[in-house]
């Protein structure tokens, strides 16, 4: 689940970095989708 949102946030935000549509959105999308992800990491919980 976790790696299907952040794939789905990267293709939008490369969609937005070539369009140069809505690119601060997509960068704090991109930022919170970071966050999540080094949390995962750390705390070692999987959810593949």
């Amino acid at each position: 689940m976790l790696w299907t949102i952040i794939s789905i946030i990267l293709i939008i935000w490369l969609i937005g970095l070539v369009l140069e549509i809505a690119g601060g959105l997509i960068h704090l999308l991109l930022v919170i989708a970071g966050i999540i992800f080094i949390y995962q990491l750390l705390t070692g919980k999987r959810s593949l």
